[in-house]
């Protein structure tokens, strides 16, 4: 199960650090998953890793993403074309390195060090109204308060980011749908200038293979109004 679920990772630095997406750079490379994950989420992710370099030439953080992603889906959802919600919430997709200083979607602080990436979906409550483009997100938990791969309460892994953060929101990075996922990852600029890493996953049911892929965009530079 090593087929890369590529998929556009979510991460929000300041303007100051990102000049534009054409200027910035991203190449994989063949690394280890950190040791600083737990053994069994450290067994779902590939020895192969995504490097982005910001414009100023200084590396950003690199990613490693799941194999493949489970989905809960019928075959006419496969058939019209999946979408995140058929993801688990708070499932693993994968994980990252911050290489400096990093800013998630609401412009809050993420230090330096090694995350755990689960699919949270936005809670419908009167404060999120209009605060994003968008309902499905990537949380940020710290390696070492993320304690295996299983499936948790939502209410857990909002609160475990909280406190990766420490913060009083969970360190949250935006996604974009992307229907038709080219075959390797890309940057691409969408609405008010956010800038989008996009990849291709390759989703599972039941551990069979679809099929079909699931394109992800993830907000790289760019914040909540």
């Amino acid at each position: 199960m090593r087929s890369l679920f590529a998929f556009a990772l979510v991460a929000c630095l300041s303007g100051s650090s990102w000049a534009g997406a054409e200027k910035g750079t991203l190449q994989t490379a063949t690394t280890e998953p950190p040791m600083e994950l737990a053994e069994g989420i450290r067994k779902l992710l590939p020895a192969s890793s995504i490097q982005v370099t910001a414009a100023d030439g200084q590396a950003i953080g690199e990613f490693w993403f799941r194999a493949t992603v489970p989905v809960d889906a019928t075959p006419t959802q496969i058939k019209n074309g999946l979408t995140y919600r058929e993801i688990r919430q708070t499932e693993i997709l994968g994980a990252v390195r911050f290489d400096r200083e990093w800013a998630d979607y609401r412009k809050q602080k993420v230090k330096a060090g090694v995350y755990t990436l689960r699919l949270g979906f936005q809670p419908t409550i009167d404060d999120h109204v209009g605060a994003s483009e968008h309902q499905e997100f990537l949380l940020v938990t710290a390696a070492d308060k993320d304690e295996g791969p299983e499936i948790l309460e939502p209410k857990v892994l909002i609160e475990r980011s909280r406190k990766s953060l420490d913060s009083k929101h969970p360190g949250v990075f935006m996604l974009f749908p992307n229907p038709r996922p080219a075959l390797k990852a890309d940057l691409t600029t969408g609405p008010r200038n956010h800038v989008m890493l996009n990849v291709r996953a390759e989703p599972v049911v039941d551990g069979n293979k679809t099929g079909s892929s699931l394109g992800l965009s993830l907000t790289i530079v760019g914040h909540a109004e």
